[in-house]
């Protein structure tokens, strides 16, 4: 039965850790009670980007917008909203219109008003495991064209046109990666869809499997046809278990609506579809690394070439793209290559999605036209830096990426302007950091996951990674000594240029960059033995000031004894003693201990 409202609410992994299920079930409690169930529908939807303001509630038509809603705001929204026909404004988040690409305004929020969704155009519209939501959306028209209007190569010609790069970070022409599995003579291809996303504050691949399944089913499907494959096989991590349980349905209701299985829409071509489960390592982002995985062998590179679209999946011609370039597929198809291709710069076009996070007011995930600059993001969408703090570095890439200063916030975002600024694009996360972090521990930070991920099947990369650490730790530790940076830089550069795969290959990156960059807190570290951020334990100094009563709360946690003095007298801490655990200055509740 038609309804006269639709509420909809956003149950992506942050929504959904704000318990936004049982928000539904009071909604509808509410709305039954006041007799209303029959005039508003409420759907559940993939993540809206909105991360900060989760729960997030939109309300239909009018598209208004509401955040951080509990249960206890129900009642007062039900009646406010419905009766008595007014918004509720401390819940609701007003500020710009955003045009959505598929013609519908979508709200009244800043945070959207740069963004241009094209990956993330169903996300937070439809519910996410109802096929006829998405075949409301234009929902599979692209693949209907693609078996009735287009040959294969017509296929992989408009895909070459649109100028679509992976997305998964190395920025590969895709149409040129298709033409190439594409012409390969092989009793069997396969397609896969690399969703193994590991990157330490990304889930740009995650949020997009858990809002639109089906548009990145269409897309593998589309390639399938394209290249000549009639299996395909979508590797995911089993610690997504929404992402993959949306899938699981999304590939069920599509072979029960013949657009998966055999002779799909009368075509006579047929294509299915199963889901592998990784186990988290993150090498197995590398895509042969990713094929060992699935082929039950440990998930370790191999040199290139040949590549995986000669000798891949059991020795098959193999096409591989990540989740966002599968979803860009049904798109191009049914808007043309030459639309697409008017997105974005004249060497990366369309659009990107990232997951800003770290110290960022507003924290989620955005989808901005390539060429959109730093600042732009992290400014006009994100909010800028909380408490009006500086802005130090913008870490893009990943662990694999870089940290730039704030002199590159007007660096354009496309994959040549980022390399040369010294980062990369990688899959998409983009972590801010402020002024309180030191930025030699985030180059620790991330060296140490990639060591801990390394495969260890190449020396450069098992060792190198291992021998830059224990430098790292050392200059953190106060141990530093002359000619450690140069010794960082010597080891980074062997690693990047003789390392199998692109992790070793990139590992080195965020402590060139930093080292680049910041090169000034290395030497602090090293000469001074400070830490400008006052964040590295060895280098801090606890200092009891005048502000001291004497209570005695600090001297009875220290581990150490390290702290002295009578009652009601200013109290010392014997510096030889102290540990610098913090234990001294988390206790104190007169702010009379200083850290610097």
């Amino acid at each position: 039965m038609p309804r006269d409202y639709v509420i909809t609410l956003c149950d992506g992994p942050s929504c959904m850790h704000k318990k936004s299920k049982d928000l539904k079930e009071a909604i509808e409690k509410e709305l039954a009670k006041r007799n209303l169930s029959n005039k508003v529908k409420v759907n559940i939807s993939g993540c809206l980007g909105m991360c900060k303001h989760g729960p997030v509630m939109i309300i239909n038509p009018n598209y208004t917008i509401y955040g951080n809603v509990t249960e206890k705001d129900i009642p007062e929204l039900i009646e406010a909203h419905f009766e008595k026909k007014q918004v509720v404004k401390r819940l609701a988040i007003e500020e710009d219109h955003l045009y959505n690409r598929f013609y519908r305004v979508f709200g009244d929020v800043n945070f959207f008003g740069k963004q241009m969704r094209i990956t993330l155009r169903n996300c937070g519209i439809i519910d996410p495991e109802s096929i006829d939501d998405y075949l409301s959306v234009r929902g599979y028209e692209a693949l209907a064209k693609v078996l009735t209007d287009m040959t294969p190569e017509q296929v992989v010609a408009e895909v070459k046109r649109s100028g679509l790069r992976g997305r998964g970070g190395a920025g590969f022409p895709t149409g040129t990666k298709w033409e190439l599995t594409a012409k390969e003579a092989s009793d069997e291809k396969f397609v896969i869809c690399n969703a193994d996303e590991g990157d330490p504050g990304a889930f740009m691949d995650r949020s997009t499997i858990e809002g639109d399944p089906h548009t990145v089913i269409e897309g593998i499907i589309i390639g399938g046809y394209a290249v000549g494959a009639k299996n395909g096989i979508i590797y995911i991590r089993a610690e997504y278990p929404l992402a993959v349980k949306r899938l699981e349905k999304a590939i069920n209701d599509a072979k029960e609506h013949g657009f998966l299985g055999k002779n799909i829409l009368g075509s006579g071509f047929s294509f299915n579809i199963e889901i592998r489960l990784g186990a988290g390592a993150f090498v197995c982002g590398e895509e042969t690394a990713l094929i060992h995985s699935i082929e039950g062998h440990r998930g370790m590179p191999r040199p290139r070439p040949p590549f995986p679209s000669v000798q891949g999946l059991f020795d098959k011609p193999t096409l591989i793209n990540n989740v966002e370039t599968w979803a860009n597929i049904p798109v191009i198809i049914i808007d043309g290559a030459e639309w697409f291709s008017s997105i974005g710069t004249e060497k990366s076009k369309g659009t990107k999605v990232f997951a800003l996070a770290g110290k960022i007011n507003n924290t989620g995930l955005v989808e901005v036209p390539m060429g959109t600059t730093l600042r732009e993001i992290v400014y006009n969408i994100g909010g800028g830096i909380p408490n009006n703090k500086k802005l130090k570095a913008i870490q893009t890439g990943g662990p694999s990426g870089g940290c730039l200063s704030e002199e590159y916030l007007d660096t354009p975002i496309d994959y040549e302007s980022l390399a040369k600024a010294g980062s990369i694009m990688g899959s998409g996360g983009m972590i801010i950091i402020d002024e309180d972090s030191c930025m030699v521990n985030i180059a620790k930070f991330f060296l140490e996951f990639t060591q801990n991920e390394s495969c260890g099947k190449c020396t450069p990369c098992r060792e190198g990674t291992k021998r830059m650490l224990e430098i790292l730790t050392r200059i953190t530790e106060g141990k530093g000594v002359e000619g450690d940076i140069e010794k960082l830089e010597r080891l980074g550069n062997m690693i990047k240029k003789s390392s199998l795969c692109g992790l070793g290959q990139s590992a080195p990156n965020p402590v060139l960059s930093t080292i680049k960059n910041f090169r000034v807190e290395y030497e602090e570290h090293i000469r001074e033995k400070k830490c400008r951020a006052v964040h590295c334990q060895k280098l801090i100094t606890y200092t009891i000031t005048d502000k001291c009563v004497g209570c005695g709360a600090c001297k009875k946690v220290c581990p150490m004894g390290a702290i002295t003095g009578s009652s009601k007298v200013k109290h010392e801490i014997e510096q030889t003693d102290c540990v610098r655990c913090g234990l001294c200055f988390r206790t104190c509740k007169f702010n009379a201990i200083k850290k610097s």
